[in-house]
């Protein structure tokens, strides 16, 4: 059993850079997976990237590749969202997702665990 929770999200304007974190509990977290989701209102939940156990290879959305940096801390217990140039269309709720396989897939349907999420709003 994983359990998630997120922090950093808030009010930021378009253009500016905002970092989430996820603090997990357990000590098996640096044999997990971990991932970033995000759900806009009114739409399903997209996949946003995610990162391998060891932190040595990373995936992203083509909507957020070169924008957005996920790295994680296993001493730490935390994985990080690093967002820059950001859009007001990527006002959402922001999820991190953990899987104990060497990815977090694509389709949220098959994340086993989820943290309850963190508001990012960016204004125009």
């Amino acid at each position: 059993q994983v359990q998630l929770v997120e922090s950093g999200g808030g009010l930021v304007q378009a253009g500016g850079s905002l970092r989430l974190s996820c603090a997990a509990s357990g000590r098996i977290f640096s044999s997990y997976a971990m991932g970033w989701f995000r759900q806009a209102p009114g739409q399903e939940r997209e996949f946003v990237g995610t990162i391998t156990p060891s932190g040595g290879a990373t995936i992203y959305a083509p909507s957020v590749k070169g924008r957005f940096t996920i790295s994680r801390d296993n001493a730490k217990n935390t994985v990080y969202l690093q967002m820059n140039s950001l859009g007001p269309e990527e006002t959402a709720v922001y999820y991190c997702a953990a899987d104990p396989d060497y990815r977090v897939r694509t389709d949220p349907k098959f994340v086993p665990y989820w943290g309850k999420g963190t508001l990012v709003t960016v204004s125009s």
